[in-house]
């Protein structure tokens, strides 16, 4: 039985692993991920970027 995905902060860190914890449970590439996660923010205004990736750092869990 193949053991389920779970969504955790990687040890692929920049800052606490978010995207890259995000980039790999999707499958995608871990510096696009970053790439288009600082456009978002930057075109968003950056500050709801900034408070999305301060929750998502303290509800992800660390990847064991």
């Amino acid at each position: 039985m193949e053991e389920k995905k779970k969504l955790v902060r990687s040890k692929n860190t920049m800052i606490a692993g978010v995207c890259a914890g995000i980039a790999e449970y999707f499958g995608f590439d871990v510096t696009l991920t970053r790439i288009v996660y600082v456009l978002v923010s930057i075109f968003s205004a950056a500050f709801p970027g900034i408070i999305v990736y301060l929750i998502l750092m303290l509800i992800m869990p660390k990847e064991n």
